[in-house]
């Protein structure tokens, strides 16, 4: 691909040697083939390794679940459910929003529609995972742990088929749902044969079955003694296919002409070339027809949006549903290709709107509000307010002065009233890198990360958000990763070997850019397949991973590119250009949602915003309360320049009039609680910022309004900005 490559390696070195190696992490290995490997913590198969193992993993537009004997059938194999609308469940419609949106929307579990299983599996089946990847994993099912024969699926997000790969077992096709009827259609090619199955539910499904040894005879699948199970030859070895079709003989036709051939692994390379970015990922395919035929895959409405010519002549009239974004598209390729235009190449860290590009002239009456403002607000002593227990709050408060120091410096051009706290956010700065503060950070040498040791000294796998688990590594190390590229580029001197290795490493643990790196995984949070971050970690969940802040999502993205830019890592500069790209497509399609959006139910898009967006549920709240401006803001902070770029005027207008404006159902200028007021009024510089800027000028401004992660000085200096400098 022609460009700046984006997936450089960032560095391989060891963690710095001050930061102590755990070998025992609280979380054990649960069902995970030996292996030294970096193991990924926030991918859709977690739930494989976590917990009792019998926990959902959401591959899209499947749910996949070791059954453990559970359920009618009583199955001991992998269970594997798909939903349409009429199926999902609500909750209760709001008394407060215009149309009375419900509070989420999820998809019922449990209802295991086609298990792929084995006459031999039973009490004694264990479940291991193996080959986990960024983009794929196997999960693995034997008789007991000697037993030398096994089902082996390969998960990926979006495969076509659900493949089961046997070894010497007599498979057993089942259903909790029941069968209504089994069809024998016969070989469609050499060496697979099809079979039609309907439950009793009326839907209609396909089985696909290709053995090792073909004889020309087609393996007897047949009903065993109940509706519940069909059983097939003993001792086979070979592929058992499974795939939902809702479009009667035209989809048959699309199954059949990739049947046999399954993805085995992902893989992704990208390049960004002035402002237009492309990206692209390649299945690794199996099967002995593999050369012949393409694999068959399930494309999200962000990637369709964005399919290159050639890939749009894969597409396939055939869509299945996903769970929570919208219907999933088929192709028929070995490699899709997508293009991203208008990467903010120019985004620096002044104010940055799509119209204006970068704003860093402001007029010398905004800058003298400016210095005023930031009078009160400057200190010497940034250590004591960010020496916190929590990685989260101590990365916001250095976020925050960074910030700060930089308006003054840069913005209102006055470098000697910023220099005595630009120096005190170096020392606090220097104490994470000295690894000072109240909960160090800790190598995990299980999982292969950098975490807080807070729950190693406290035994709560929740402090900090659960750090020590994983959770949020992008949210907390995004703001050190931001506080530096601005220390680094205000002071070019301060970016040492010492100070350039810690910020690094961070970028490693939360987005490595490899899967080659020994000490981290590839791209812990950001899902390249779902073009957005999950925040969920090494907990299991009913629901699967999730997130409920977007805009810290952004940050990350925006830290990332700031930091190669400042230290002139041109590929890191490139990687969080692209992310960007990508957020701002995938949070318009899935999390902010414009009216006449298409991938949530209609009853639902009036909240605006999804909230908690899980894998399986999208749930209009916070973790941490249910006040409006809560769930809005959360996706609003922090106010950045990426800001107007992921969040665009048209949506910003409509939350803003239908819950914020006066009139509204909670106008903002009636907001109390803490600091959420001052930030609904920076989020509204996106599309009126001299309203804005006359809020947080008002002479009787009280500083409540501001949160613990943003000053005044910074929210005049952006309002300002927004409106071109005046």
């Amino acid at each position: 691909m022609d460009g700046q490559d984006v997936f450089e390696t960032v560095s391989l070195d060891a963690v710095p040697t001050n930061i102590p190696i755990k070998e025992v992490h609280p979380v054990p290995k649960v069902g995970i083939v030996d292996t030294d490997a970096p193991i990924e913590t926030n991918k859709f198969y977690a739930n494989f390794f976590l917990g009792n193992q019998t926990t959902s993993s959401f591959t899209q537009p499947y749910s996949l679940v070791w059954s453990r004997g559970s359920g009618n059938a009583q199955s001991w194999g992998l269970a594997i459910s798909h939903t349409d609308m009429d199926q999902l469940v609500y909750g209760n419609p709001s008394n407060e929003l215009p149309e009375k949106p419900v509070e989420y929307y999820l998809n019922p579990i449990g209802l295991q529609s086609i298990t792929l299983s084995a006459s031999e599996l039973g009490p004694s089946t264990v479940l291991n995972t193996d080959r986990l990847t960024g983009f794929s994993a196997d999960v693995i099912l034997r008789p007991s742990n000697q037993s030398s024969k096994s089902i082996t699926f390969p998960v990926l997000q979006g495969m076509g088929f659900v493949t089961g790969i046997y070894t010497g077992l007599q498979p057993l096709v089942q259903s909790c749902i029941t069968f209504q009827d089994l069809v024998c259609v016969g070989a469609i090619g050499q060496g697979t044969y099809k079979y039609r199955v309907t439950l009793a539910d009326g839907k209609s499904w396909l089985f696909y079955v290709t053995p090792d040894d073909d004889t020309g005879v087609e393996p007897a699948f047949n009903f065993a003694e109940s509706s519940t199970t069909i059983q097939g030859p003993p001792g086979f070895s070979g592929i058992i296919q499974v795939a939902k079709n809702p479009a009667g003989s035209s989809g048959e036709v699309v199954y059949d002409a990739s049947a046999g051939v399954y993805a085995i692994s992902a893989s992704i390379n990208g390049a960004v070339n002035d402002y237009t970015g492309t990206y692209e990922l390649t299945w690794e395919k199996a099967d002995q027809d593999a050369t012949n035929k393409p694999v068959l895959m399930f494309a999200l409405p962000h990637h369709v949006e964005s399919f290159d010519a050639q890939t749009r002549t894969a597409v396939q009239l055939l869509q299945l549903r996903s769970t929570t974004k919208g219907n999933m598209t088929a192709v028929a390729a070995d490699k899709w290709t997508m293009v991203e235009s208008d990467l903010p190449i120019d985004m620096d860290f002044a104010p940055w709107s799509p119209s204006l590009g970068n704003v860093g002239t402001l007029s010398l009456d905004v800058q003298q509000t400016i210095c005023s403002a930031a009078e009160s607000e400057l200190t010497p002593d940034v250590d004591s307010q960010s020496n916190l227990n929590s990685m989260y709050y101590s990365g916001k408060v250095l976020s925050k002065f960074a910030t700060l120091v930089y308006t003054v410096h840069e913005l209102a051009k006055n470098a000697d009233l910023a220099a005595s706290t630009l120096d005190g956010l170096k020392k606090a700065f220097t104490r994470f890198v000295n690894n000072e503060q109240q909960f160090p950070l800790v190598y995990d040498n299980t999982w292969k990360g950098v975490v807080s040791s807070a729950a190693y000294d406290t035994n709560d796998l929740n402090q900090d958000f659960g750090n020590s688990g994983y959770n949020d590594h992008h949210f907390h190390y995004g703001y050190f990763i931001h506080a530096a590229a601005i220390i680094g580029t205000l002071d070019p001197s301060w970016l040492n070997d010492a100070n350039k290795a810690w910020v690094n490493m961070l970028v490693r643990d939360a987005g490595n850019s490899v899967s080659d790196d020994s000490s981290f995984p590839f791209s812990r949070a950001f899902d390249w397949f779902h073009g957005h971050s999950w925040a969920k970690g090494l907990f299991e969940s009913a629901d699967g991973k999730d997130q409920e802040s977007t805009s810290e999502d952004a940050m990350f993205a925006y830290a990332v590119k700031m930091w190669g830019k400042t230290i002139g890592d041109k590929s890191m500069e490139a990687r969080g250009n692209l992310m960007l790209a990508l957020l701002r497509r995938s949070l318009r399609n899935y999390f902010l949602m414009e009216d006449g959006n298409i991938n949530h139910p209609s009853n639902f898009i009036e909240n605006k915003v999804t909230g908690i967006l899980f894998e399986n549920k999208a749930h209009h709240t916070t973790y941490f309360g249910t006040n409006l401006e809560f769930i809005q803001g959360i996706h609003m902070l922090p106010l950045l320049p990426s800001s107007a770029y992921t969040r665009n005027e048209t949506f910003v207008k409509q939350e803003w009039d239908a819950m914020f404006a006066q009139g509204a159902c909670t106008p903002a200028s009636t907001v109390s609680s803490g600091g959420w007021k001052g930030v609904l009024y920076a989020n509204q510089a996106i599309i009126d910022p001299a309203k804005a800027y006359d809020f947080f000028n008002q002479p009787d401004f009280n500083m409540t309004w501001i949160d613990g992660g943003a000053t005044r000085t910074w929210y005049l200096a952006y309002a300002a900005g927004l409106k071109g400098g005046n």
